[in-house]
């Protein structure tokens, strides 16, 4: 389909738009495409008890499952067992703590909504114990001894407190464990008496600890009290300390960046002095986890988007760094009660999600799970440093345009055996912004933007000011009417990307989700002249209507952020890209998942109507049975496909590649 040929696209025949027609548009099969988008991966490992077996979710059917299979130290890789509880997506998967119970995470119907079930880990007794199309359920931690798992049910209604349960899923017992504005449970001492939580808006998170025994609660930090902790442990402290347990915080509370605090507590609301154990000027501490013992600590940083790990002996007070990374970054790290080893998901840019072993002791690597064949001429990112224009220093990830015949330019090898093109040349370009913004652009694999690249179109992946794991004063660098200031950044990389010769001024694309599909809307609509077509991917397009129809809480959450609905609405109707529609003139891509609560569809169908009403080139492409996130293969292919052809036909490049 031609850019601007203004048709609506379902990627099945169930789900229709509520602009214009629905149109079938097949998508035509590229094989290379085709092995980027099928490369499925493993992630979210779990182990047992013993540290003998793991679960984790597994997309190599198409769909998120979860997996249950043997670690295998030496000698060939076991197949995996594939446990099937309904047809939607699962998002996350948890062993309890005496081996009986996984806990998992699924997407209601494919949407934002989750339900909490609960199944044996041989497929048998699968039940759903919190969750439906009208509730959201987020599965927490389970207990540190027999089964019982955190459910938390948010607020369905303004004003209404989230409420937090520890349920058995032997016989569906549900008792009450805390309750609050914006909970996140953390952690549970292992007795239950002592609970951590996180709670408030977004950039303004605070932890307290309750005493269910006294039915007391104060904020864990002291001073400053206020500071986000994604991770908070309770477990036994060192015979060195005088307090019977500690917590273990990763905290930016009173720091300028996420580092390893401790903080002694003990009952009754008794608390000692919090104290850094481990921090860096170069890195944030991004995950954080210790053994039942609380003899060693897994910390894993992020620096400037790669991971390093440490092993943190807290007896001796000394620190270990991992060698032989097996990837650049590492997420979902878990260390065994025994604290002999570690699985951790690993990626990059050219390798899916894989699980790996770490052995403590020898500090050595062992692949948990195999992978999917990739074809050759990946493009390795690089690192790219540019000043905003206010001063401020700003990163990005380089995907050079492959060179590919007689479509392509001329270029030298790539670092995967590829021919690039070379610095200075110039050409189609494309700015790919990442949701959050709170968020952050990492070189993991992206088969999106490889497959630009392979079609002869640079990507540039920048962290604007808002991203994290740049510290605290970079990720509040954007709130309410800074958020001008984010906008500015945008440009900025685009100027970067003419000043390096990496980009032909007329022929630069922008492309975003979420977050960054809002930004790319402002951007076109604030700053009509600087790209040449734009793909907004589940982007909100009027502040004001997000907040009137997102979920509740997420809407609570948001306000911090972005603005008051009401306190702030003259700021809010500022920066809402729908104010300035008519100044949108370049060819559009918009895509939206049908069941999205979080941006909800209205964002998308509101601009689509606002531009085909003038005649303007908008597209639409709206994915049927998907949420906010695409987690089925048929969405992510029909995305890929439909965004290649877009932008390339928006900017110009041929379609020969290979």
């Amino acid at each position: 389909m031609a850019a601007g040929a203004g048709r609506d696209v379902v990627s099945a025949p169930a789900g229709g738009v509520s602009s214009g027609s629905a149109v079938a548009d097949p998508v035509l099969a590229d094989p290379f495409v085709e092995s980027l988008v099928g490369a499925w991966g493993s992630w979210g490992p779990t182990m047992t008890r013993n540290a003998r077996r793991v679960a984790f979710v597994s997309d190599r059917f198409g769909t998120p499952e979860v997996f249950v299979q043997d670690v295998v130290v030496a000698g060939s890789l076991p197949t995996p067992t594939r446990i099937r509880l309904s047809d939607d997506p699962v998002i996350a998967v948890s062993w309890s703590a005496d081996s009986d119970w996984l806990a998992v995470a699924v997407a209601t119907d494919g949407g934002v909504r989750q339900q909490v079930w609960v199944v044996r880990p041989d497929g048998s007794d699968a039940q759903r114990i919190a969750g439906s199309r009208d509730q959201h359920a987020e599965l927490g931690p389970w207990s540190r001894s027999g089964h019982r798992v955190v459910v938390t049910l948010p607020s369905t209604e303004p004003e209404q407190p989230a409420r937090s349960y520890l349920v058995d899923p032997s016989d569906g017992n549900r008792v009450d464990l805390a309750s609050g504005d914006l909970i996140h449970i953390l952690d549970l001492s292992v007795e239950e008496r002592l609970v951590v939580l996180r709670d408030g808006g977004r950039g303004h998170e605070f932890v307290v600890i309750v005493d269910r025994l006294t039915d007391e609660d104060h904020p864990l930090l002291t001073s400053p009290w206020a500071g986000s902790a994604e991770t908070a442990l309770i477990r036994p402290s060192p015979e060195s300390e005088s307090s019977p347990l500690i917590a273990y915080l990763s905290t930016e509370a009173g720091l300028p960046r996420r580092q390893l605090v401790a903080m002694p507590i003990g009952p009754h609301g008794w608390r000692g002095t919090a104290r850094v154990l481990a921090g860096r000027d170069d890195a944030e501490l991004e995950e954080l986890d210790a053994d039942d013992a609380g003899r060693l600590l897994l910390l894993v940083w992020n620096v400037a988007g790669r991971s390093e790990l440490d092993l943190y002996d807290t007896a001796a007070g000394s620190f270990s760094p991992v060698p032989g990374l097996p990837g650049q970054v590492v997420t979902h790290p878990v260390l065994s009660r025994d604290g002999r080893s570690v699985l951790a998901t690993v990626e990059g840019p050219t390798r899916p999600r894989e699980l790996w072993r770490l052995d403590t002791a020898a500090l050595t690597w062992t692949r948990v799970t195999d992978g999917p064949t990739l074809p050759d001429g990946l493009v390795e990112p690089t690192l790219e440093t540019f000043t905003a224009r206010d001063g401020l220093t700003l990163t990005g990830w380089l995907y050079p345009a492959v060179s590919s015949g007689p479509a392509g330019r001329s270029g030298s090898a790539g670092p995967s055996g590829s021919a690039v093109a070379d610095a200075g040349s110039g050409g189609a370009a494309l700015i790919h912004l990442h949701g959050g913004p709170e968020s952050q652009e990492r070189p993991t694999f992206s088969a999106q933007h490889q497959a630009l690249a392979a079609a002869g179109i640079t990507v540039f992946a920048p962290n604007i000011r808002g991203s994290s794991g740049f510290g605290k004063e970079f990720v509040h660098a954007d709130d309410l009417e800074l958020r001008w200031s984010a906008l500015a950044d945008v440009v900025d990389a685009a100027h970067h990307l003419v000043a390096r010769g990496l980009a032909d001024a007329a022929r630069i694309a922008i492309e975003g989700r979420s977050y960054g599909g809002y930004a790319t809307l402002a951007s076109l609509a604030f700053t009509p002249d600087v790209f040449a077509a734009g793909v907004s991917v589940c982007g909100m397009s009027d502040l004001h209507t997000f907040y009137r129809d997102t979920e509740p809480w997420i809407a609570s959450a948001a306000a911090t952020k972005y603005g008051h609905p009401v306190d702030d609405a003259a700021l809010l109707t500022a920066l809402s890209p729908m104010r300035a529609v008519d100044d949108i003139a370049v060819p559009l891509l918009v895509v939206h998942g049908e069941l999205d609560t979080n941006v909800p569809i209205g964002e998308a169908h509101q601009i689509v109507e606002a531009l085909r009403a003038r005649s303007a080139p908008v597209d639409y492409l709206e994915l049927a049975g998907e949420g906010h996130e695409y987690r089925r293969l048929e969405s992510r292919r029909a995305l890929v496909a439909r965004m290649v052809e877009f932008v390339a036909g928006a900017l110009g490049v041929g379609a020969e590649r290979r």
